[in-house]
């Protein structure tokens, strides 16, 4: 373990042998950090925090202080860290809520740039990639290898879908479907994720299903609950379209339309 003398690190916390951690950092009480991870210099890590393994963590980052929720009472919340993750200087990511379930949630291989903001009850899936200055409001969940452009903001309650892409400065109010790509300040869509998905290895035939499902969704005419069953029909050829479909089926806030 390679400890800066200056780090506080608080009786209770739990480093694994090789974790190396700034100088001036705070370690709290309820920290658990795993194998080959680093913490800068100027890191508070606090609350019932858990990073996993080969985590490396930018000066003056704040990692898993009280939510900014006035209904917030000392409850013993948490915040959970996947693997992999590479977290910028100045992010700040708050623990759960009782009400949203108790945990702030982020999972692996993020890319997560400086003053990005990741409030309570937020659950981030993998491979993700989060500009400088991007935000989650409460209870906002984004899908594995999504985009958030720099300012960036998304409402409470909002899901962001797998692959889907969020230009810079736009704003988020309703939720996003997998694959589409949105922006403006006011977010409009603007079409599909094509480049991601290329790069992501999908085949022309995917792709072309994916812009087809699309088209069902955003300018076919039908309404949603027309468009859900024609997309239900298209899945049954096209396994990549079931993750619109059951995404469809499951979000609360309505969909960017």
């Amino acid at each position: 373990m390679n400890i800066h003398p200056t780090a506080i690190i608080e009786a209770g916390a739990e480093l694994a042998d090789d974790v190396q951690v700034g100088p001036y950092s705070v370690i709290g009480p309820k920290v658990s950090i795993g194998a080959g991870s680093t913490i800068g210099p100027h890191v508070v890590i606090t609350g019932r925090t858990t990073l996993g393994e080969n985590n490396r963590i930018f000066q003056f980052s704040s990692l898993g202080e009280i939510p900014q929720d006035k209904k917030f009472e000392d409850d013993d919340t948490e915040l959970v860290i996947g693997d992999g993750n590479t977290v910028r200087e100045f992010c700040t990511f708050n623990t759960g809520t009782v009400q949203g379930g108790g945990v702030t949630r982020i999972g692996d291989d993020n890319w997560i740039m400086a003053y990005v903001h990741v409030a309570h009850d937020c659950v981030i899936g993998n491979h993700t990639i989060f500009a400088n200055n991007a935000s989650l409001a409460g209870h906002v969940t984004v899908g594995d290898h999504a985009i958030l452009g720099g300012f960036a903001l998304i409402h409470q309650f909002c899901e962001i879908g797998e692959h889907a892409f969020i230009s810079f400065a736009s704003h988020v109010n309703q939720s996003v479907p997998p694959y589409v790509t949105v922006s403006g300040e006011k977010a409009n869509v603007k079409g599909i994720n094509t480049e991601g998905l290329k790069r992501r290895g999908y085949t022309p035939e995917q792709i072309r299903n994916i812009r087809r499902a699309y088209r069902t969704l955003y300018r076919s005419g039908l309404s949603l609950d027309e468009a859900r069953e024609t997309l239900q029909e298209i899945a049954k050829d096209a396994e990549e379209i079931r993750l619109m479909v059951e995404f469809l089926s499951h979000v609360e806030r309505g969909i960017i339309r």
